[in-house]
């Protein structure tokens, strides 16, 4: 098993506070199912290495398809939290009953789902993991055995202890009896005919003025005083053999209990491995569930540290939430397409436009990808895994330390550095209002140097600002990009949509003369930024804004005029089959129209020449002449029929396969879509239709001129038979013969699957004749086992029918 954890700096920590983490994990653990599993959710440990990542985001895969096919999904009922039981029993303590009982139901449970996720082709992953798990069903019948329902320690567990409650039952009847006895003798002198307890004592309500007619021991009285509660001296001494007895008993309960716990004590490591892989099930069935829910697609992580950054769509996984559980307002998605030459994006605008929030979305992606989370994107979400994420985002005045906002930012800057590798590598940095708080001039030189150094340190860095100088860094270093969030000057309200490679303008002049601001201010304003050419500057953001606008209209309107060309062809399509059928069927009925001709021919030309044959009247050579033409006249109608007789339509095949790229038709929707990939085996592969991206098999598509898919041929590969080496002995022996007769059912199945996983031959099972039912049972069970070939009963000297043995593949 991989190890998911690593240990996080303190900036690295006080990021993921920034960024709200914490509230991410608290979503996830409400879809856990074990209180173990909420815990691992809520620390949402962040893994140390690439392939720990992909490995999580596996399971997540599994697990969420093999949930998808379980009716009521995976379930974890029965699964107990046995870590602090493990830790007690294996430090020599005595676990209570109720705990050791939920233990059985937990390796029960375990057994269950070791069942369930054991498919090494479909859920490799997942099958690896639990493996190696062990469920030690000889221990779960022990605990069975020796525990009832609610813990109670049972009879049968012990001889000396069965005795014994035999022994105290008789004497809580006789002392019963005894009650009832002196209650009817009694009768007068009782205030009341039910037997009461005072201090685990049984005991009469007797009137105050004949207690002493009633020998015994007074335990009570009423508050009155006119009811006397009298232990009577006849059943004093059996209540103290009763006491006794119950004494030696909770002796016996102990001594069974104290075994069953030195038992689990022996099983520590086993125990405590099984409760850490449950524990990652259940966080990856609650990965899985929590992805499904967010709409959310599994991500690619490239072990490249200059790989791209490809995020389309990209939701705010806490907004989501907002939005459907509380209501809240839609989500806008940012699209996030960082090349791989680009370290630094600067993004430009106004306040509340939703900066802020495209700086955490794109945190939380880069932390949820390495989790082994799925993104709330679109497409397929592409990113490098990113070992350190650090932000610095938000006020950090503090009256206390005697900082500044200026010098709070200055510090966590400054940790920042000091956490980035001197070699680079994968880190993701977030600034907001990057340079702010102090003077302009020294701000914006500043935060030019820190972006400037960050291009050299980190991965990507993505800063937001207000600062005019750095929206030019662009056109000086390639390393660095532009983006801005739109703002509709016309109703003063941002738009939240993020715009590649167009700096942001200022709005501020427009805003102050929506409001009213007087125009002679507004003038004096604008003179004051002529000098400095900001009314140009803002004048070409203006136009590369209407140009962008402009070309979005247009590929808006090219994507609409592609769908409409689709619909034509498609339309004209139906039509030429249509027509192409309508042809054939009218060609058919001209054939058929000539055949008919034809037969009439030929009836008529046998009906002349039966006639020439019966009749006498004609001379000989006028016979042969007649018999002469009607002859010649049968086979050219005989050769009429061979020319119009149908040929059979040959086609040719030859091996056609779609490319990526290609345009073909789907056969269940009838429409023509363009393949993005295809599986490695080639009998599958993933198509764009419209906005739908479809996975289906090779047959469920043609091409647009009607070709038909070839698969490529399957290798079929011959398993032989495990050489006379490694199978084991043909021969019953002790070591492979089982015997479960007097077990029940499941008891069984329990104790035969450790022996048939570790089973390399033949097994001998006995479990006897009598009413059938534990034989039918097994082999119901037997016949759903994958690794089982085959059943039969056992030779007449090894048992007959009353022996299965068991074939192993």
């Amino acid at each position: 098993m991989i190890d998911v954890t690593a240990p996080l700096a303190p900036i690295q920590q006080e990021a993921l506070e920034l960024l709200e983490w914490p509230r991410l994990a608290e979503q996830l653990a409400s879809f856990a199912s074990t209180a173990p599993g909420r815990c691992a959710c809520l620390e949402l440990a962040l893994p140390a290495c690439l392939a720990a990542s992909r490995s999580l985001l596996a399971e997540t895969t599994e697990l969420l398809g093999l949930d998808g096919l379980l009716e009521g999904g995976l379930s974890f009922q029965g699964v107990a939290d046995i870590a602090a039981l493990v830790t007690l029993c294996a430090k020599g303590g005595m676990a209570p009953g109720e705990e050791l009982l939920a233990l059985a139901t937990t390796l029960a449970a375990a057994r269950r789902l070791r069942r369930q996720i054991d498919d090494p082709q479909l859920r490799p992953v997942c099958t690896a993991l639990v493996a190696e798990l062990r469920t030690l069903p000889e221990l779960e019948q022990r605990l069975h055995f020796c525990l009832e329902e609610g813990g109670r320690v049972a009879d049968r567990a012990s001889p000396p202890l069965e005795e014994l409650r035999r022994q105290l039952l008789g004497a809580r009847s006789d002392r019963r009896d005894r009650l009832q006895e002196l209650m009817r003798r009694c009768g007068v002198m009782l205030q009341d005919t039910v037997i009461s307890e005072r201090n685990g004592r049984p005991v009469l309500a007797v009137k105050a003025g004949a207690a002493a007619q009633l020998p015994g021991l007074v335990h009570d009285s009423s508050a009155s005083g006119q009811t006397v509660f009298i232990e009577p001296q006849a059943v004093i001494a059996l209540g103290n053999r009763i006491r006794d007895l119950e004494g030696r008993e909770r002796e016996l309960e102990r001594a069974v209990l104290t075994a069953l716990s030195a038992q689990v004590g022996e099983e520590a490591e086993a125990l405590a491995a099984l409760q850490q892989v449950l524990v990652r099930l259940d966080a990856g069935v609650a990965r899985a569930r929590y992805g499904q829910w967010l709409g959310a697609v599994r991500p690619e992580l490239a072990d490249d540290p200059s790989a791209p950054f490809e995020l389309r769509e990209l939701r705010h996984p806490l907004l989501l939430w907002q939005q459907r559980r509380q209501g809240g307002h839609a989500v806008v998605p940012v699209s996030l397409l960082v090349a791989a030459e680009l370290r630094v994006v600067a993004i430009t605008g106004p306040n509340t436009g939703g900066k802020t929030v495209t700086l955490k979305s794109v945190g939380l992606a880069a932390l949820m990808a390495r989790a082994g989370l799925f993104l709330p994107c679109s497409g397929t979400p592409r990113l490098p895994w990113c070992s350190q994420v650090l932000a610095d985002i938000g006020d950090e005045q503090s009256l206390q330390q005697n900082l500044s906002t200026f010098s709070g930012h200055i510090r966590r800057i400054a940790r920042i550095l000091e956490a980035l590798p001197a070699a680079g590598g994968a880190s993701l940095v977030l600034l907001d209002e990057v340079g702010a708080g102090t003077d302009p001039l020294e701000g914006s030189a500043l935060a030019t140097a820190l972006l400037k150094h960050l291009a050299d340190r980190a991965r990507l860095t993505i800063a937001t600002t207000h600062f005019g100088e750095l929206k030019a860094l662009k056109y000086a270093d390639p390393r660095f990009e532009n983006a801005s969030v739109a703002f509709d000057v016309d109703t003063l309200s941002p738009t939240y949509r993020l715009q590649w490679g167009i700096p942001g303008r200022s709005n501020a002049l427009a805003i102050a003369r929506r409001l009213g601001l007087g125009e002679p201010v507004l003038e004096l304003a604008a003179a004051q930024l002529e000098p400095l050419g900001e009314g140009e500057v803002n004048q070409v953001i203006a136009g590369l804004e209407n140009q962008r606008q402009r070309q979005q209209e247009a590929a808006e309107e090219a994507a609409a005029l592609l769908a409409r060309t689709e619909l034509l062809h498609e339309e004209l399509l139906l039509r030429w089959q249509q027509q192409t059928q309508q042809s054939a069927e009218l060609q058919e009925q001209r054939r058929q129209q000539l055949e008919r001709s034809i037969r009439q021919g030929q009836n008529e030309v046998k009906r002349i020449i039966r006639r020439l044959r019966q009749g006498p009247d004609g001379g000989e050579a006028s016979s042969a002449a007649l018999g002469e033409t009607a002859r010649q006249a049968g086979q050219r109608l005989k050769s009429l029929e061979q020319q119009h007789r149908p040929t059979p339509e040959r086609r040719e095949h030859r091996g056609w396969m779609p490319a990526v790229g290609d345009r073909v038709r789907l056969l269940s929707l009838g429409k023509a879509a363009e393949v993005l990939s295809l599986a490695d085996d080639g009998r599958e592969l993933t198509v764009r239709c419209g906005v739908m991206r479809l996975t289906l098999e090779l047959a469920g598509i043609e091409g647009l001129h009607g070709e038909k898919p070839s698969p490529p041929e399957v290798r079929v590969q011959v398993k032989g038979q495990r050489g006379l080496g490694g199978r084991g002995p043909e021969v019953r022996s002790e070591r492979n013969t089982v015997d479960v007769r007097g077990l029940r059912v499941h008891e069984a199945e329990a104790q035969l699957e450790e022996r048939l996983r570790a089973a390399n031959g033949p097994v001998w099972v006995i479990h006897g004749i009598g009413t059938g039912k534990l034989k039918r049972g097994l082999r119901a069970w037997l016949a759903t086992v994958p690794y089982v070939e085959r059943v039969s009963d056992a030779e007449q000297g090894d048992g007959g029918a009353g022996c299965s043995v068991i074939y192993v593949k």
